[in-house]
């Protein structure tokens, strides 16, 4: 669950964001629209810990997004993917999807998996959910973009985070890779609460169940993605 009360965000004398109100659900897969320096990307910071000047009241699962004091209980409740990945290159795979057990591990522990994998059946069975398991030991430069996508929403299962946000998680890649990688995210992690910055209105339309649109900082509209009509993409887009 995620609740937004009375978000603002003002930099450099211009307001980001305006009087923000949003309550999410669990479960829900929420998709984020809108034109560009819209607000979206700093609304996605503020919910993810990056950005730290706003005000108003961030709720996630009860909690203040305040009281997650360290990155390890953060991450136990939230899941990041992005269009940058953040995946170490010079790591083998194994080893990234294996971070996401860091929230679990102490630093000795940490420090001896960079040596010999711990808990290897689990990066094992969430890279075979996304078909990269033949990839295991192959350093994580040498993948392709879509690859990489693959190790982070596996990196993501291992995690098992409550919630998933996602930053424009598909940008990068062409129509037939983003059709790939939005519905093993889907897929994979549909138990999950989702909320994903997308710049492909039809994405969000045919995999998610509700489409809030911000505009100039304000949220346009809020509604189920089967209520979205062509109007009014139209005119969030002119």
């Amino acid at each position: 669950m995620i609740r937004v009360e009375q978000l603002n965000c003002t930099k450099n004398n211009k307001a980001i964001l305006k009087d923000i109100n949003i309550n999410i659900e669990k479960g829900e897969k929420i998709a984020i629209i809108g034109p560009s320096g819209a607000g979206k990307t700093t609304l996605f910071n503020i919910l993810s810990k990056l950005e730290v000047e706003y005000t108003g009241k961030i709720i996630i699962n009860h909690k203040s997004i305040l009281a997650y004091q360290d990155n390890k209980s953060f991450a136990n409740e939230v899941g990041i993917i992005s269009q940058g990945i953040h995946l170490i290159d010079n790591l083998k795979v194994i080893h990234n999807v294996l971070s996401g057990r860091l929230k679990d591990w102490s630093f000795f522990k940490s420090l001896i998996s960079l040596v010999k994998p711990i808990d290897k059946q689990i990066a094992l069975d969430a890279l075979g959910k996304v078909s990269m398991n033949t990839n295991v030991n192959k350093r994580t430069a040498l993948l392709s973009g879509g690859e990489k996508q693959r190790v982070a929403i596996a990196k993501l299962i291992v995690q098992n985070p409550n919630i998933v946000l996602a930053d424009e998680p598909i940008a990068a890649l062409d129509p037939k890779l983003a059709k790939e990688a939005i519905e093993l995210l889907i897929n994979h992690l549909n138990e999950k609460t989702i909320v994903a910055i997308l710049h492909q209105v039809e994405y969000a339309r045919t995999y998610f169940d509700r489409i809030i649109a911000i505009k100039d900082g304000e949220i346009f509209y809020d509604v189920t993605s089967d209520m979205l009509t062509d109007d009014m993409i139209g005119a969030l887009y002119e």
